[in-house]
């Protein structure tokens, strides 16, 4: 699950950063070391988003259809601390991460440098709307953008983790959304409805929808949420 994975690496970090302080507590110094300014590298997450700020950006329960209520333990962010993304992992994509939220993690970027989540529910527990957004340092939001499509070739079927079913995988580069967008559709003869997958980039932010609601493999409602949450980051 991406929140152990997370929660790890915080803590990582978190330990690392008193060996940190000790190491430059030397009370000696050394006139031929390069000055601070020279040796100074440019922080690659400077101006991102934290977790913590994300998630105000998040869709508020009024932005949800009728009957849906929130599922808290879906409910996560990475708090206000940036950490360094990991290299994306190569090979051939995990296409079942399609099914559920965090989806954007079949494109082999695993990581990100802040992120907030959260998903809802109908009450008969039979549609489900996702959000999610994930801040990237440098090019990576849209080196993230450029692996969807590869995924929608590599995923074109696959088989569901819960009915076994045979996927049909559609992917298709979205106008209008940000600064771009691409949209995944989900559908199988033994659904009762397809799954709308939507992400869209603006900076360095990148939305990322999940959508069973409505009669229309959840088209709508996808592209509805994630207007919402890009004008949020607006803000």
């Amino acid at each position: 699950m991406r929140l152990s994975s997370r929660a790890a690496t915080l803590l990582a970090v978190a330990a690392a950063l008193p060996l940190a302080l000790t190491a430059c507590s030397s009370g000696s110094t050394d006139s031929s070391a390069p000055s601070a300014k020279q040796t100074k590298a440019k922080d690659p997450n400077a101006g991102l988003a934290t977790g913590t700020q994300l998630k105000k950006a998040l869709a508020p329960a009024s932005a949800f259809p009728a009957g849906f209520a929130i599922e808290t333990d879906n409910s996560a962010d990475s708090g206000a601390q940036l950490i360094t993304p990991s290299a994306r992992k190569t090979g051939k994509p995990d296409c079942t991460k399609l099914e559920a939220t965090s989806w954007i993690q079949v494109t082999g970027y695993e990581d990100s440098a802040s992120f907030a989540q959260n998903d809802y529910v109908n009450a008969q527990k039979t549609e489900e709307l996702a959000q999610e957004i994930d801040e990237f340092p440098g090019a990576q939001g849209t080196a993230v953008m450029k692996q969807l499509a590869t995924v929608a070739t590599e995923c074109a079927t696959f088989t569901d983790t819960s009915e076994h079913a045979t996927v049909k995988v559609a992917g298709k580069a979205t106008a209008g959304l940000g600064d771009e967008a691409y949209t995944i559709t989900l559908t199988s003869g033994k659904w009762q409805n397809g799954t709308t997958l939507v992400a869209a980039r603006s900076g360095s932010s990148v939305v990322t929808v999940l959508s069973t609601a409505g009669n229309d493999n959840g088209a709508a409602s996808a592209k509805k949420l994630t207007t919402t949450l890009l004008a949020a980051l607006k803000k």
